[in-house]
């Protein structure tokens, strides 16, 4: 399989329906905030009904690897998912 990156929209996307379905609301009840730190890494914080639900990296790793299988149709357990910060770009993935 070739390099496949993914913008930041559809991470936020992929988040948003990860939270959802955590929740029992709809994906665009959920609004979400990707961020980078140099101590903690890639993280999101996502808003459902006034409560903020912060996410890790393996959170948001999980969050597409759900949404590569359901809407790419790929094995989401054989692809290497890689968080990028990128200047121009902002918080991407590569999908390998």
């Amino acid at each position: 399989m070739e390099k496949l990156i993914i913008p930041e929209q559809n991470i936020i996307n992929a988040v948003c329906v990860y939270i959802a379905r955590q929740k029992h609301v709809k994906p665009e009840e959920v609004e979400v905030e990707l961020m980078y730190d140099d101590d903690s890494g890639f993280t999101a914080e996502a808003f459902v009904n006034g409560q903020q639900q912060l996410l890790n990296t393996l959170n948001l790793i999980e969050a597409l690897r759900i949404s590569i299988k359901e809407f790419l149709n790929l094995d989401p357990n054989s692809t290497g998912i890689e968080l990028i910060l990128d200047d121009e770009e902002g918080i991407i993935a590569s999908v390998h």
